[in-house]
């Protein structure tokens, strides 16, 4: 079981869908949702070491706080 994999059953008994938006729900979809561990402007990393890149631009980045 990945980090995202416990931190999402435990989202599950916190909130309904496991996620703060209905839009979000995986239930639909299937998967599990990633959990960020850090972000900085467009790189962001899950709990998992996994890294992304977000290219939807300055309305979509990430700063993680300071």
């Amino acid at each position: 079981m990945t980090g995202s994999d416990a931190l999402f059953e435990r989202a599950q008994r916190l909130m309904p869908g496991g996620v703060n938006s209905p839009v979000r729900a995986f239930r639909g979809v299937g998967g599990t949702p990633f959990f960020v561990a850090r972000a900085e402007g467009a790189h962001i990393l899950d709990v998992d070491g996994r890294s992304y890149v977000d290219f939807l631009g300055p309305g979509a980045r990430w700063r993680w706080p300071s």
